[in-house]
């Protein structure tokens, strides 16, 4: 049985997810002392709208996200609202909010032996999204990594618009 380590070695890192506690005072510390520029106005999104999962059922839940691309790497953050998921639970942990979840990607052909290879490690998947741009499963991966690993398989179409996302920075 292969490790984590073997199995996202090859992958490319595409992001770096922090969970907040106010996403208006995130953006603004990100801009001003890092000068990391580009968030665009948060979004809310519900995952019903998504069909995401959370431990294998549809819950309600929602929250305000934001992401740029920096340096060759997007950074996400994420407000949870009301509901149930796995950022909300992360927030309910450390109030102050911190890094919940880097993500790897890859061809979405590749998504299927990625992602058994992790469950087959005992990795247990905390939520799910089959999205038409990428099909995406998070992982929690806490007590190896100290963070949670999302696993994004980008479609055809998806790879258009980070190519897009990429040239709006």
């Amino acid at each position: 049985m292969s490790s984590i380590n073997n199995t996202i070695a090859g992958l490319e890192l595409a992001q770096i997810g922090w969970v907040v506690p106010d996403i208006h005072a995130a953006v603004k510390f990100l801009s001003n002392a890092l000068g990391i520029a580009g968030f665009p106005e948060p979004e809310h999104i519900r995952a019903q709208d998504l069909d995401m999962t959370y431990y294998g059922k549809a819950v309600a839940g929602d929250w305000l996200t934001t992401q740029t691309y920096n340096g060759g790497t997007f950074i996400e953050l994420i407000q949870p609202l009301s509901g149930q998921s796995m950022f909300h639970d992360y927030l309910e942990k450390y109030p102050a909010g911190g890094t919940q979840h880097l993500a790897f990607r890859m061809p979405v052909s590749d998504f299927d032996r990625v992602t058994g290879d992790l469950r087959e490690q005992g990795y247990a998947v905390m939520s799910e999204v089959d999205h038409p741009i990428a099909r995406m499963a998070f992982f929690d991966t806490y007590q190896t990594l100290g963070v949670a690993t999302e696993i994004m398989g980008i479609t055809p179409e998806g790879w258009i618009a980070i190519k897009q996302m990429e040239k709006a920075r």
